[in-house]
């Protein structure tokens, strides 16, 4: 919108310098009537042939779809020292190769010369300021952050859809933001060809339709790309750039996502972290019941899970599969990619039966779990 009122403003100033240096030749105020009446046409096609040719010609460079005031200041001051420095270049150069180039004539050219080189300027650093600091070291637009830090949802973290029942505590009071190449990411996975990627690709936009239903919360999606990467870059090397530019956090469950960003700077809060410290840990020795479903890979091994979906194996326990058991917590592995308990099967576990009937001071995990 920006860029769309700078070209206006463009064309408003070109053709009044236009009209301003004809009218300004004619001393006598009737021939500068005259003058105005018979070469108002003139003025205004040369004035539209010229701004079209150079909308022309900045159409044709390569377009980025950024706006910032910053920019424009600064692009305009370049302009302005540029064309400074090309007018003593026009005055050589008329003295040197006897262009006869004098006063309103030399005067209107400086004018439309100045005005066509802010424009450019100000055009080119709109559309590719990102890049400006490998030009121009330490010089850099970024978007500065005010308030609470801004919250940046992964594709993975959407489809999870833990963060849609997260919310619903008001634990998070930060805006988020879906990229736009995230959501792109998740219309080509609703529309695959394969039947479980579909249907993971649908589930994430019914959890980002259900989180922008959600009154405690704000939910946008930002066009902006990130600043320093290409248009075709991996989805996670441009989710990185985007949340270490807006200065926001990046939410997700992909471990090694997590780890990149450690490395980037980029503040991560990982869902499978949150949902881990949340747990009631488990310490060794205490009991539980747990059903067994599955032999484990090991000799005499049981699987098991939880209600919430933590793997249990068990030892001494593929004679039991199918019935749920008791069992004393040797131990505990949790890490970001979940979590596991170990465990072994005992026909008595503390003065209990099989069946896990006693009282023991232990007995409130197990009771949880049950």
């Amino acid at each position: 919108m920006l860029l769309h009122f700078i070209r206006f403003f463009f064309i408003v100033i070109l053709f009044a310098a236009l009209f301003l240096s004809i009218t300004s030749q004619v001393e006598d105020p009737d021939e500068a009537q005259r003058l105005t009446q018979t070469q108002i046409w003139i003025v205004f096609i040369g004035g539209l042939v010229l701004a079209v040719v150079v909308l022309f010609i900045d159409w044709l460079l390569p377009k980025r779809s950024l706006s910032a005031l910053a920019g424009v200041f600064f692009g305009l001051i370049v302009g302005i020292f540029f064309s400074w420095a090309l007018t003593l270049v026009l005055d050589m150069i008329n003295e040197v190769f006897k262009i006869g180039l004098e006063g309103s004539n030399l005067k209107l050219t400086k004018w439309m010369m100045g005005i066509c080189i802010c424009y450019f300027v100000i055009s080119f650093i709109m559309r590719t300021k990102d890049e400006v600091r490998f030009i121009i070291p330490y010089v850099e637009f970024s978007r500065q952050t005010k308030g609470v830090r801004p919250l940046v949802l992964d594709t993975s973290v959407i489809i999870d859809g833990r963060i849609s029942d997260i919310c619903q505590t008001k634990l998070f009071d930060a805006p988020f933001i879906v990229p736009r190449f995230i959501l792109n990411e998740l219309q080509l996975i609703a529309d695959s060809a394969d039947k479980l990627k579909r249907t993971r690709g649908r589930r994430g936009l019914d959890i980002l339709h259900k989180l922008q239903e959600n009154p405690h919360i704000e939910v946008k999606v930002d066009d902006t790309p990130p600043p320093g990467v290409d248009e075709h870059a991996q989805v996670d090397q441009k989710l990185v750039a985007f949340t270490k530019n807006c200065d926001g956090k990046l939410i997700t469950n992909d471990y090694n996502l997590s780890k990149v960003a450690q490395v980037r700077q980029v503040d991560v809060i990982n869902i499978n972290d949150l949902t881990n410290s949340l747990k009631t840990v488990v310490l060794p020795g205490e009991t539980m019941q747990v059903r067994i479903i599955k032999p484990g890979e090991e000799s005499q091994q049981g699987i098991g899970y939880l209600d919430d979906g933590t793997m249990v194996v068990v030892e001494e326990g593929r004679g039991k599969i199918g019935e749920r058991v008791q069992i004393v917590v040797t131990s505990a592995l949790q890490t970001s990619a979940g979590r596991m308990i170990f465990g072994k099967y005992e026909k008595s576990a503390n003065g209990s039966d099989e069946n896990g009937n006693g009282a023991q001071a232990g007995y409130r995990t197990r009771k949880q779990y049950s």
